[in-house]
């Protein structure tokens, strides 16, 4: 694990094909979660910094846009190579920098990014870029410069979702990742840097989200703005770029239900959802936060639920033997224990978990695994995003009633249904009203649309709904 003696002094910003120095000297450290080390510091940007990005950006647009579909793939495909040869190093990276275990970390942080890039030949060749409908040709088109401001949870597979459509779309990218976990994406600009892409095709801005952030957002030369991460920051981004009318793809927070019938299997039933609600320590906006079952079934779901978060002992990302890292900082830490504050206050009844530390963990950002049970709907901890390993079981009476506790909710990002019949899940899901719903705990899949309602905001990532997101058409009368 590195220390404050091997911590990576990240000094440039990669802009129009080089890596130069920001204008200003501040700089933002990298803090370990895990041992509240420094691990690395980067530039922190500012205006002049985003502006120099998009005017090579945007002098880089008409001859990417006139690049065929297949190339631009090509050069994905390429970078998806890269990443690959440095897959062990990404992992490790995003272990140190956020806490996810590395046998984690390896898998989703560092592989689902690689796939993302290496799915673009494919992609490609299921969009129709030429279409004729009755005497119009209908073109597709790049949408033109796309900002892309990333979070800190999934930070390079967040940016890979986003830099690798635009790409193959034709669009050049300014990026600004997070500035908690921000030293992934330069390893990413390295391997882009070594794929060749022309000059001013990608270009990588670090820094703050009030100070870069808002100058990608509000900036006249951003054509498009992607962006993931809180609805608070998302209402803000929405505001910056309103000014100038550009359109927006917006992945924000999540309270998303696991309906658990009273047919189900419930041991699968609840161990899956104590994972889905604990994966990345609770930060994941898509995590099943809300575990909704049957009035009569809560004392036995209540004792499977304990039994499979106690499974899930804090410690060191780079134990083999961990399952649960820290939460990513000491913001995050206060923001955590503030709600399971909160749950109790309002008499949510506390199974497991709390407020103290997790024994023998005195440095670094640990909360322990936490379940509330008798969660009712207009409790805060049932409404609101937590962002940490925190359970709610909320119960319900007959199948209406779930779905209406359900859609109880602002967001509707994700959901689970489960169900010892398939159909009934299914029939169940359908009356959910969420972007995406898994059925008997089934896998994510990278190459399904993602996004959500409401205030999960709007637009869809992954595959070719990702894909067509940054793809304008145009209509030739002919």
């Amino acid at each position: 694990m590195a220390t404050a003696a091997e911590a990576q002094v990240r000094d440039k910003v990669f802009i129009g094909g080089e890596w130069v120095s920001p204008a200003g000297g501040e700089t933002i450290e990298v803090v370990n979660p895990s041992n509240e080390e420094t691990i690395g510091t980067i530039p922190a940007c500012g205006p002049e910094d985003v502006d120099r990005a998009v005017a090579a950006a945007r002098g880089a647009f008409q001859s990417w846009a006139a690049t065929s579909p297949e190339i631009r793939a090509g050069y994905a495909a390429a970078i998806a190579d890269g990443l690959g040869e440095r897959i062990d190093e990404i992992a490790a990276t995003v272990a140190q920098e956020l806490g996810m275990p590395l046998k984690l970390s390896k898998m989703i942080q560092a592989g689902l990014p690689r796939a993302h890039f290496a799915s673009m030949p494919q992609l490609v060749g299921e969009i129709a870029w030429e279409e004729e409908i009755g005497n119009s040709l209908v073109l597709q088109e790049p949408v033109g410069v796309v900002g892309a401001i990333t979070p800190w949870n999934y930070p390079l597979n967040q940016i890979a979702v986003k830099v690798a459509p635009a790409l193959a779309a034709g669009c050049p990218v300014v990026l600004k990742p997070s500035e908690v976990t921000p030293l992934n994406a330069f390893i990413l600009a390295e391997v882009v840097e070594a794929a060749e892409l022309p000059p001013g095709v990608f270009n990588l801005v670090s820094g703050t989200g009030p100070v870069a952030g808002e100058a990608v957002a509000g900036h006249a030369g951003v054509d498009m703005v992607s962006f993931t991460g809180s609805t608070r920051a998302g209402r803000r981004v929405s505001e910056l770029a309103a000014a100038t009318v550009k359109p927006l793809a917006m992945e924000l927070g999540g309270k998303s239900p696991n309906v658990i019938l009273d047919d189900a299997d419930l041991g699968g039933a609840v161990a899956d959802g104590v994972a889905k609600c604990f994966l990345n320590s609770g930060q994941t906006c898509s995590a099943l936060t809300r575990m909704i079952v049957p009035r009569q079934m809560l004392a036995e779901v209540e004792e499977l639920a304990v039994a499979a978060a106690e499974g899930y002992a804090p410690g060191d990302p780079f134990d083999p033997a961990t399952r649960l890292g820290p939460v990513v900082s000491a913001a995050q830490l206060r923001r955590v224990r503030g709600y399971i504050e909160q749950g109790i206050a309002e008499g949510a009844r506390l199974l497991t978990g709390g407020l103290e530390p997790p024994e023998g963990l005195d440095r670094g950002y640990f909360v322990r695994p936490t379940v509330f049970s008798e969660v009712t709907p207009e409790m805060t901890i049932a409404r609101e995003e937590i962002f940490g390993p925190v359970l709610a079981i909320q119960t319900y009476e007959g199948e209406d009633d779930a779905v209406r506790i359900a859609n109880d909710s602002d967001y509707g990002l994700a959901g689970g249904v489960w169900s010892g019949e398939p159909e009934r899940a299914i029939a169940v899901a359908r009356r959910l009203r969420t972007g995406q719903i898994e059925i008997n705990g089934a896998a994510f899949n990278p190459m399904a649309p993602f996004g959500g309602l409401g205030q999960s905001g709007h637009g869809r990532e992954n595959g070719r709904h990702g894909l067509e997101e940054l793809l304008v058409p145009k209509s030739l009368q002919l």
